[in-house]
């Protein structure tokens, strides 16, 4: 069993193209012998947004702090408010983006597969998934 808090995880910067001031804890993973699923916690910035991207597998989401928006869409893109206690799901192939326009941090944390490593600086496909 492991328990850990976000204190006790080193934020990395999230180096995906399209995102600004968004940090990502990788809460459990892989490393921790997690077979199935990577819980990360992410951080954006007053100001900041993760990319406009999509994933061929769904995922989900809580926002535990602070508030902002979820967008999703191509084009005609939907802009959603969020605060603490929100949950989302993101089916796969969505076009997805969280922003923060206020002038506090949005943590949210997000469930992804292991087959999508998430213990780099940017999150990118296993080989052979």
């Amino acid at each position: 069993m492991l328990i850990r808090k976000p204190e006790q995880v080193d934020a990395k910067p999230m180096q995906m193209p399209g995102a600004s001031g968004v940090t990502m804890k990788l809460m459990v993973g892989r490393d921790d012998g997690a077979p199935n699923f990577a819980m990360r916690l992410f951080e954006v910035g007053p100001g900041g947004h993760t990319p406009e991207h999509a994933h061929n597998y769904e995922h989900e989401v809580m926002i535990v702090e602070g508030a902002g928006q979820v967008c999703s869409g191509v084009g005609n893109v939907t802009i959603r408010p969020v605060a603490a206690g929100d949950v989302v799901f993101i089916p796969p192939n969505e076009t997805h983006q969280f922003r923060n326009p206020g002038d506090a941090p949005m943590r949210f944390m997000c469930l992804v597969p292991t087959t999508f490593d998430c213990g780099k600086d940017a999150c990118v496909p296993t080989p052979g998934s």
